[in-house]
């Protein structure tokens, strides 16, 4: 009954997103950002499905459980916190300049060696996000289906390509507010299923008030502080949720969906933490995430298969935006491809994105398969984007006076710095660190939360730094199609599309 009704929902998300794929109508713009056309419940949908993940929810539970509410819990609050910070700073400006890709904003400001930079670092980033959505698939349906677990990620890897590879953003949007309408429902009817019949309880010293959790480095407040600044800030720059803000069809409309989905997350996110606490001693020991222990073996099969269904949709939601957003970096900012119509009148950039979701989709399951964890992928993803492109890209809000060295520097110095600590620390936010360890005996497990303020600062001092050294040059070049974010033009103005052939008005130089 249960695998039956998980069946029926990927199906109707499935139909849900072939049936819109038909609005691409061969464009590689209404493909790529639905045409600039969406409206707010869209917009906000979609940037709240790529919040809301297995990350957030199984990541959540499992983390909670065994490390306290501000463990687990710092995972979708830090995600609320970015679409708050980004929707009162940069989803307008960043709308109205009716860009493509999020890389294309550092090709105006900085020039192609930063966007080819950026370009590389956040699809690396994304294929470890992507990779943490298909382990939530590769769990569920190992215990529910009674597959291999790496068949399972291959199941829910061909659910998503099924409609994302034809409908681009349109399917991604229409699936979302369906699947985030399941989220929601989902979250709080568990929330007030296990405190009807199990009652809420929370361990001394683990509950969100136990504010020793983010003051106490012994409780793993740094762990803690890592997690909600390496997403509250380093989620900014996510090419994900800014391929939503571009969808919108008006700046206005971009800055209030982040407020919705910021909202919503916070909905979503806080009862799974709750009821992680709640069931931490009642659910025994096993294999698998705690919450997929719950449902297996005390839910009513009704629950079970809402809750259920929640966890595939919002994986699904944000597998299928990283694919896309992934894709659509790799094929027009790394190489280079461009609207064109070929001899058959068909849109040239469209036939390539769709080409490259493949070979994005098989490293995310060799990550997958390598490091079977949710929530410790979801923040390592935005710890390097911390590291490497937050600062070029805040700095580049706050004046034109940047350069293409002082953001090339930073990236070079943050990134490496984070690396270099990452390997030499023996575990990544609490759990082990099986990716990638060189064994040392300068580094311990106590030091873990920390590699991500020290990584961030050192990226921020060298901008500063190399920005005095090597300060902007302007040189007057062609006119650009796109504004400049400081536009005085309203706030709900149509964006202006920047195409990729144009070039800026100004560039940066050393």
């Amino acid at each position: 009954m249960i695998v039956t009704g998980i069946a029926i929902s990927v199906v109707a998300v499935i139909a849900i997103g072939l049936f819109v794929a038909r609005k691409v109508d061969g464009d590689s713009t209404n493909f790529l950002v639905a045409g600039r056309s969406l409206a707010l419940p869209l917009v906000a949908a979609g940037l709240m499905g790529q919040a809301v993940d297995s990350n957030a929810t199984l990541g959540n539970t499992d983390l909670t459980s065994s490390l306290g509410f501000w463990a687990g819990a710092s995972l979708p609050l830090g995600l609320g916190l970015c679409l708050l910070i980004t929707g009162i700073f940069f989803a307008a400006p960043m709308n109205r300049m009716g860009l493509l890709t999020l890389p294309d904003f550092f090709r105006i400001k900085y020039g192609r060696g930063i966007e080819l930079t950026s370009s590389l670092l956040m699809i690396f980033s994304f294929c470890i996000l992507l990779a943490g959505n298909l382990v939530a698939g590769g769990y569920i349906f190992e215990r529910f289906l009674g597959i291999p677990y790496t068949a399972g990620v291959l199941l829910i890897v061909t659910i998503v390509l099924s409609y994302t590879v034809v409908g681009g953003m349109f399917s991604d949007a229409y699936t979302a507010l369906a699947q985030m309408l399941i989220t929601i429902f989902g979250s709080l009817a568990l929330l007030i299923w296990v405190g009807s019949t199990m009652g809420i309880t929370i361990p001394e010293g683990m509950g969100p008030f136990d504010f020793g959790q983010l003051t106490n480095t012994s409780e793993g407040a740094p762990i803690n502080w890592a997690t909600l600044i390496s997403l509250g800030i380093g989620d900014i720059v996510a090419i994900d949720f800014m391929q939503r803000i571009f969808s919108a069809r008006s700046p206005q409309i971009a800055r209030r969906a982040c407020f919705v989905a910021a909202a919503g997350t916070a909905v979503v996110g806080v009862p799974y933490a709750i009821v992680a606490l709640s069931i931490s001693g009642v659910v025994g020991d096993g294999d698998g995430p705690i919450l997929l222990r719950l449902l297996a073996d005390q839910a009513p099969a009704g629950l079970a298969i809402l809750v259920l269904s929640a966890i595939v949709a919002a994986s699904c939601s944000t597998a299928n935006g990283a694919i896309l957003g992934t894709a659509s970096v790799a094929t027009r900012n790394v190489a280079g491809r461009r609207r064109a119509t070929d001899a058959a009148g068909h849109d040239t950039l469209l036939r390539h994105v769709r080409f490259t979701m493949i070979p994005v989709v098989a490293v995310a399951v060799l990550f997958a398969v390598q490091v079977p964890q949710t929530g410790i992928l979801l923040t390592l993803a935005f710890d390097l984007m911390l590291a490497g492109l937050i600062v070029p890209f805040v700095a580049a809000h706050i004046t034109d006076r940047v350069s293409s060295a002082a953001a090339a520097a930073s990236i070079i110095v943050g990134l490496g710095t984070r690396l270099v600590l990452f390997v030499l620390t023996p575990t990544v936010y609490g759990a082990e660190n099986t990716l990638w360890h060189i064994d040392n005996s300068l580094i311990t497990a106590s030091f873990d939360g920390w590699p991500t303020f020290i990584a961030f600062l050192a990226a921020l001092v060298t901008f500063l730094v190399a920005l005095a050294v090597f300060p902007a040059r302007r040189e007057p070049v062609a006119a650009a199609t796109a504004p400049h974010p400081a536009d005085p033009r309203p706030a709900d103005s149509p964006p202006v599309p920047a195409d990729a052939a144009a070039q800026p008005a100004t560039v940066p130089t050393t």
